[in-house]
């Protein structure tokens, strides 16, 4: 099955796909929020057009572990696009991904307008890849416990 995954933001929303296998993340690319009923819309019009099977969101945790503001406006974003795909959301801690997406992008020598157009994609598959590898090593797990 494939998994949608989504970075939201005010002003950005990055998105990320995986293989049917749920083994690599791909980024698909940055939407420009317009309102939370446009920005589902066309979040749901994503994941049936390629064919997602869940949504994965990143969840914004403060350092500490704590849910904020940012966290909480998340979670009911998430569950409304629950509601309107009729595909389970479930979140995934997104602490310091788009550190790691901005020091990969500096890496590559990116310019700086450039890396804002990119950054939120990339932060989606760097989430979407954090939750597959998660998800295969509790598979791995629990063939190792049976």
């Amino acid at each position: 099955m494939r998994i949608l995954a989504i970075d939201y933001g005010d002003a950005r929303i990055g998105l990320a796909l995986s293989d049917e296998s749920e083994t690599l993340a791909s980024p698909i690319g940055t939407y420009q929020s317009q309102s939370m009923r446009k920005d589902i819309d066309y979040i749901a019009g994503v994941a049936k057009e390629k064919g997602a099977g869940r949504i994965v969101v990143g969840l914004p945790v403060n350092m500490d572990g704590s849910m904020g503001e940012r966290a909480s406006k998340t979670q009911s974003f998430g569950s409304v696009l629950e509601r309107v795909s009729g595909l389970k959301v479930e979140y995934k801690d997104e602490r310091l991904t788009t550190v790691s997406a901005e020091k990969t992008l500096i890496a590559c020598n990116m310019r700086r307008e450039k890396r804002k157009q990119v950054i939120d994609t990339l932060s989606a598959q760097i989430i979407l890849q954090s939750y597959l590898d998660a998800q295969k090593r509790m598979k791995e797990q629990n063939k190792s416990t049976e």
